[in-house]
């Protein structure tokens, strides 16, 4: 989730340092200043028509589309098929999904759209961009709960045929930023953080698994990890939310059961549920949704039973999640400084 500037930004007290929350009131703002948001689509408008016609191509446009996915905090483009979809559909929406020059008003129209709906998504679940310093982690590794909270989580990873340094890389990706300690499942903490913090132990990662062996090894590993993070902080964003749904269509073959299983993972991210595989509690929840349908595998429905059946599972999904809301924390690495280079959502006056 790499988040620009284009939200706004509050100093927010920390128990390591200030943190900046993005609530997007900064781009409504913008948005809804009609004269000082026309000057500020004159300036960029001009910045991409490169050949002066008063018009955009689709060349043209396409560093408006990249700013976009990286204020989306999309992978760039070419990297990643799902993600390169939605740099097309964002393209599309300029378009109109013709390959054609767009008029100034058109673009207005599309970016205030655009800037809206992050100003939405900001508004209703902020992003906390963090420095994480080693500071609360330290605070961490010396309270009185370290060891009850580790031997936790020793007890719930519970892996017979791991080794040392496969229990204390699962327990790091267990700890959170109210730890002090940015994403283990990132590869860049992965490589830059949680592989250097190991060197420390040395032969001691040969050393057969034990509560007290892991306890002893991960306190040692975690203040190394400390001293790390002095030298090198990592910035993370951090944002929590409540899985909510809505509903959406989808086509239909004959494994019913599986296709519905597929469909749901399809249409997740724009019925804001995290995919399958993602989050334990969301997979019991949405597996449980399924059992109800009532069609045996093989069985051939026509589109209007299909969509029936899955408005049924996400109604299932939904009073489900209304008497027992899932919790979600999404944290990232954010590689860029907080001031990102996307250079067209700067609301900076032109």
């Amino acid at each position: 989730m790499n988040k620009n500037s284009s939200g706004k930004m509050k100093e927010k007290s920390s128990n390591s340092s200030s943190d900046k929350v993005m609530d997007g009131s900064d781009i409504t703002q913008l948005v809804e200043n009609e004269k000082v948001f026309s000057n500020f689509v004159d300036h960029k408008f001009q910045e991409l028509d490169t050949d002066c016609d008063g018009k955009l191509s689709v060349k043209e446009l396409q560093p408006a589309v990249a700013d976009i996915g990286a204020a989306l905090g999309l992978p760039a483009q070419g990297t990643n098929p799902e993600s390169d979809y939605i740099y097309t559909e964002v393209l599309n929406e300029f378009t109109h999904g013709k390959l054609q020059k767009i008029s100034k008003p058109e673009f207005k129209e599309v970016l205030s759209d655009f800037l809206l709906g992050m100003a939405a998504g900001l508004k209703r679940d902020p992003v906390v961009i963090l420095r994480i310093d080693g500071e609360d982690l330290h605070e961490f590794v010396k309270s009185l709960t370290f060891e009850q909270e580790m031997l936790s989580i020793f007890s719930e990873i519970g892996w017979p045929d791991g080794s040392l340094k496969d229990y204390i890389i699962k327990a790091f990706k267990k700890l959170t930023v109210d730890h002090g300690m940015p994403p283990a499942t990132d590869p860049w903490v992965m490589s830059n953080v949680v592989e250097p913090a190991l060197e420390c132990l040395g032969d001691a990662l040969q050393q057969p698994i034990s509560q007290d062996t892991f306890l002893a090894a991960f306190k040692k590993a975690a203040e190394s990890m400390v001293q790390l993070l002095k030298e090198q902080p990592a910035i993370v964003a951090h944002s929590n939310g409540f899985c909510l749904t809505r509903y959406t269509q989808r086509a239909t073959w004959d494994n019913i059961k599986g296709i519905l299983g597929v469909a749901l993972d399809s249409l997740a991210a724009s019925a804001d549920l995290p995919p399958l595989g993602a989050i334990d509690q969301m997979d019991d929840i949405m597996n449980e949704a399924l059992k109800m349908v009532g069609v045996s595998d093989g069985k051939v429905v026509k589109e209007d039973e299909f969509k029936k059946l899955l408005a049924e599972v996400l109604g299932s999904i939904m009073l489900q999640l209304e008497g027992n809301s899932v919790s979600v924390s999404i944290n990232s690495i954010v590689h860029e400084p907080v001031g990102s280079s996307s250079t067209l959502l700067h609301p900076s006056s032109p």
